[in-house]
């Protein structure tokens, strides 16, 4: 485990080769699942604020949800998900033309429609963010229908903190990442 500010971040975020293969497993963590990816506060009034150009990427489905239900379903405890389509698809997803799962708020960002990417626990993924009072507990999620993800990884020599170096940064601040790197290579 190693100490960044306020965080305890598992050794596995330095040590675990990844990088997401999408021909591979096509998007399916938008898709597998028991709930829908975890929301920030913050996050519902963004995309409650931004829904109709979002709207614009997603299924007819999603939509559906979305207008039926509100941007955001209840969580565990209480915390709030994005909603899901018939308990299984995030409302928020598209299929692209290789029928790969794809987020339409993170599209509508990139198409310069939104002023902000997609959710960022799902930016993070596989890291997951654990509060316990004031301390963030970062810890990789081992979840198999990653494994074509850990093999790239492997193969590219990618560690995980540098695969998600943009989400880290966006979550935690330029200056905590490199604390974390260099934490990492003192480890």
């Amino acid at each position: 485990m190693l100490a960044v500010n306020d965080c305890l971040v598992s050794d596995k975020v330095g040590e675990v080769c990844f990088c997401c293969n999408l021909e591979c497993c096509k998007g399916c963590c938008c898709v597998e699942g028991d709930l829908g990816a975890p929301l920030e506060p913050d996050e519902i009034s963004l995309i409650e604020d931004y829904k109709d150009e979002i709207f614009e990427y997603m299924t007819d489905a999603g939509i559906e949800v979305v207008r039926n239900n509100g941007v955001f379903a209840p969580g565990l405890g209480n915390d709030f998900v994005t909603p899901l389509i018939d308990d299984r698809d995030c409302a928020f997803l598209y299929y692209d033309d290789d029928n790969v799962a794809r987020c339409a708020i993170e599209t509508a960002y990139h198409d310069g429609r939104i002023p902000f990417n997609k959710p960022i626990s799902c930016h993070l993924y596989p890291i997951r963010l654990n509060i316990y009072g004031d301390v963030i507990a970062v810890n990789y999620d081992y979840w198999d229908i990653c494994d074509d993800a850990l093999k790239l990884g492997k193969e590219k020599n990618i560690r995980l903190y540098r695969f998600l170096k943009e989400p880290l940064i966006r979550r935690f601040g330029e200056e905590w990442y490199a604390k974390l790197c260099d934490e990492i290579e003192r480890h």
